[in-house]
Parts: structure tokens; sequence; C-alpha cells
């Protein structure tokens, strides 16, 4: 299993690549590029208390992102509720660049003493579909993250789903686009990437039938879709697996679907980072 997801991982990362070079030369034989593996792989901080998530309806829909991923770190025994500061700042449809981050990484100003530790950062959905949005996130992301050091924060970058139908901008190399985008500037901006959309690929490989985004818009992520992203998120953050984690919001997610998804997160957070596979 393990080796297939590897499979998927460099397949992706190859085409992510390959697919925004074009050649000088029709006639002339070249090398493939090498794929762009994401740079960083584990945090500063291991076990992060106070985190800040940046974002749209991506993380407020089914009870919001950052609940799930609390809870999923209360669960495995990292730090007591009383202990975890968890802030969401969500605006419906945003782009990264459509925050106020100076206002956001002023702890105080969401009525928080200490100051944040980690920011997570997520894109629209469409920012990497054009060029000329593929430069604004980037131009973005490095502007944040530079503040969020500023700060003595750490930035992340939350990697998004690709659509599905009934998407009318659906793709099935969609991924492709967003990959290379959140890989690439995570590169650049020094930036550990949370490989959300490899995840959700992944499970749908796995299993055609699961329906992790809104059936009636193919963006929106379903509450196993949010499921996923929160073990993803909670596995790339603190380095634990979410195999055999209790959380199931309170009975919501069932038992078989809630393993299948943590072995998928488990999987591709492994992968995507060369991390020890141990369960």
């Amino acid at each position: 299993m393990r080796s297939l997801l590897l499979a998927l991982v460099s397949t992706l990362l190859v085409a992510c690549t390959t697919a925004q070079a074009k050649p000088t030369n029709e006639g002339a034989s070249t090398a493939p590029p090498e794929p762009k593996q994401p740079a960083i792989s584990h945090l500063e901080s291991s076990t992060p208390t106070r985190i800040l998530f940046v974002g749209n309806s991506y993380f407020y829909y089914n009870d919001s992102l950052h609940n799930h991923v609390r809870r999923m770190t209360i669960a495995a025994g990292i730090a007591e509720n009383d202990d975890l500061i968890f802030k969401s700042a969500t605006i419906g449809g945003a782009a990264l660049r459509d925050h106020a981050i100076d206002h956001l990484l002023d702890a105080q100003n969401l009525r928080v003493d200490a100051p944040f530790q980690i920011v997570i950062m997520q894109g629209g959905s469409a920012e990497p579909l054009s060029t000329t949005g593929r430069a604004r996130f980037t131009a973005t992301a490095a502007a944040y993250a530079a503040k969020a050091r500023a700060s003595g924060v750490q930035p992340m970058l939350y990697m998004t789903p690709a659509y599905v139908p009934p998407h009318q901008r659906y793709r099935p190399d969609m991924i492709n686009d967003i990959a290379s985008l959140y890989v690439e500037t995570g590169n650049a901006v020094d930036a550990l990437v949370i490989p959300v959309g490899l995840a959700f690929a992944e499970a749908y490989r796995r299993r055609p039938d699961i329906e992790l985004h809104k059936s009636f818009d193919g963006s929106h992520p379903s509450m196993l879709g949010t499921y996923l992203a929160a073990a993803t998120t909670f596995a790339s953050v603190y380095s634990v697996s979410p195999v055999g984690n209790s959380y199931d919001y309170f009975g919501v997610v069932g038992t078989e679907d809630a393993r299948f998804l943590q072995d998928v997160a488990h999987d591709t957070v492994t992968a995507f980072y060369g991390r020890d596979s141990q369960r």
C-alpha cells in the first residue's frame, strides 16, 4: 500500500513540475526535470499549542477545521484542553491576500495573551488555475510568511483539494496545478506544506465511491472531507500518526470511515515528507 502511495506522490510531483516546463526547442532532446519535493518536513516546534488558521469556507465548513484538529490533539494526549488555543480567521470565498495578516498575527487582537506559534495559511481554491492567481498567491505567501516570522510565528501552507464533479471547473489533473503551486511556494518561503489536496486524491484513488466533497458543488468539504483534512493537518503539525486516534466527532464519523481516513492521512503525510512510516 505504501509503495502505491509513494508512486502516486512521485507521479503527482513530477507532473506538477513538468506541467510548468515548456520546451524551448521542439526538436531538442532534454532530460525530464527533477520533481519538486517539499524542502521543509518538520516544524521547529514539535508540540505547538497556539495555532492560528487563516483561510475561507474550506476551513469553517462542518464545525470548523481548527476544532477537529484541536480535538484530535487532545485525544492523542499531546496536550490538555486548557493548554490549547486554536483560533480560526476565515472569509467566505477569500484568496490569501484578502486577509489583514498584520492584525491577525497580533494575538492580543484575538484575545490571546501569548503570541501564536504557528499560522496555517490557505489560498483560494481557484488561485492555482491561472498565471495571475498563482503569482498573487506566491507573492502574498512570501509577504505573509515574512511578517509571521517577524512576529515569532512559523508559517505553514494548507494545500487545498481539487474540485470534483459537478463543479464547472473540474479537471482530472487539477491537483497537479495545486500541488505544484503549494510545493514551489512552500520551498521558496521556507514553509511547511500540509498535503491535504494529495490526501483527498489518494482517498478517492482507494475508494472512488467515498464522498469527501459536498455533492451540490464539488468544491466544499463534506464531513468526511473535513475529517480527512483534520487528520492530515494533525499529522503534519505534530509528526504523530493519526491512526488509532479515538476522535470521531462524537460518533458522527463511523469507525470504518475514521480508520480509513486516518490511514490515508498517515500514508500521505509520511510519503510526502519522507518521514518514518511507523504508526
